[in-house]
């Protein structure tokens, strides 16, 4: 049985002085949504998600040995330029992790990393942002110790995203991930995420998600303020149970590829999340009129022309329209003469399937 002690390392056999690493890590998009969590960034339920391509985090992580290893020390550059704001977020997650990686307070560090997306535009860019910073770290954790296997490096990558950002653990490795325990995926886990251990149909092959930017400003409700309202809320063990359920659903569809059942599974969820939020104490509704204008848009347009596209959402307003590759052309002209319009400054972004975090 895992337990979290077994990242916990050995004494490490070689030694570094300085030098750099950079990772590419990807954003991904939750079809069976992640929402309420337990201690340590344990997820209440499990989640399966589309890793992205187009959408990531470049980070560049660049290393010096310290003479008195006292404390935590680094500095953060966001598209070149210091970004005093985040460095919180980064402290803490050093905080989390450095029982796992015990050569942090040792280095000094230069984070300097930027985004091929809008920042904070409500795609996950927390979760790509720390799954490249977590590869970097492993990257030296490597270098500290050259017999680590791949698997290892993979998996701890994703344990420590983790602790760092809840979906970031699904954003170091392949198409599909699953991330919580779910009795029929095997090797799933609340402590990483697993690529999807089964074949997928030909169907989600390439597998399009054009990202529909309504509002690119600051999410109204930080993600970790959202999960926190799933404690004492009124339907939060249902909620827990459906979640089983349609991952159970996804899996039986990725396998088959009905994408019938797919779009009825994604959408359900992302109303569903939204309800959720709809229903805590405090209340919020994330999504602006011109969500709605696309959802019903989206339904109108697969009711006439029977092509399976579907939505699904994030804690926020924007959309992620999902259709099959064989299906772009006459999604593309639906979304631009129709769909565009909806959107802040008539701003999207085109994506599709990825195969998750990349050395640079």
């Amino acid at each position: 049985m895992f337990t979290a002690a077994d990242f916990i390392p050995e004494k490490y056999t070689s030694t570094i002085e300085n030098g750099s690493f950079q990772w590419s890590a990807p954003s991904n998009i939750a079809l069976v949504k992640y929402w309420g969590k337990k201690e340590h960034q344990i997820p209440a339920n499990p989640s399966v998600s589309f890793t992205l391509k187009n959408c990531k985090t470049n980070t560049k992580l660049t290393f010096s040995k310290k003479e008195v290893p006292n404390a935590f020390s680094f500095d953060l550059l966001f598209e070149g330029k210091p970004k005093e704001d985040f460095k919180p977020k980064i402290q803490k997650f050093f905080e989390r992790i450095e029982v796992y990686l015990p050569f942090l307070k040792e280095f000094h560090f230069t984070i300097n990393t930027q985004n091929t997306f809008p920042h904070s535009s409500g795609i996950a860019s927390s979760a790509s942002g720390m799954a490249a910073l977590a590869m970097n770290l492993m990257s030296l954790e490597k270098a500290l110790h050259p017999k680590m296997t791949d698997d290892y490096f993979f998996q701890k990558a994703s344990f420590l995203a983790r602790l760092g950002s809840g979906s970031a653990c699904r954003s170091v490795k392949g198409k599909v991930v699953v991330w919580g325990n779910q009795a029929n995926i095997k090797g799933s886990s609340d402590w990483f995420g697993v690529e999807f251990p089964y074949a997928i149909h030909d169907n989600f092959k390439n597998y399009q998600d054009t990202i529909l930017l309504v509002d690119k400003g600051e999410k109204q409700v930080s993600s970790t303020v959202g999960h926190d309202l799933m404690h004492n809320h009124p339907y939060a063990e249902k909620r827990f149970a459906q979640a089983h359920e349609n991952l159970d659903l996804l899996k039986n569809i990725f396998e088959t590829g009905n994408l019938e059942e797919f779009v009825k599974v994604v959408e359900s969820e992302a109303l569903t999340l939204h309800a959720m939020m709809m229903t805590s104490m405090p209340y919020f509704i994330l999504m602006k009129p011109n969500t709605l204008e696309i959802i019903n848009a989206i339904w109108k347009f697969r009711s006439e022309t029977k092509i399976p596209i579907c939505f699904t959402l994030d804690a926020g307003a924007n959309v992620h329209v999902l259709y099959p590759e064989n299906t772009t052309k006459k999604v593309m002209q639906f979304i631009t003469t129709e769909l565009v319009d909806f959107c802040q400054n008539g701003q999207y972004i085109c994506d599709e399937i990825g195969d998750g975090a990349i050395a640079l």
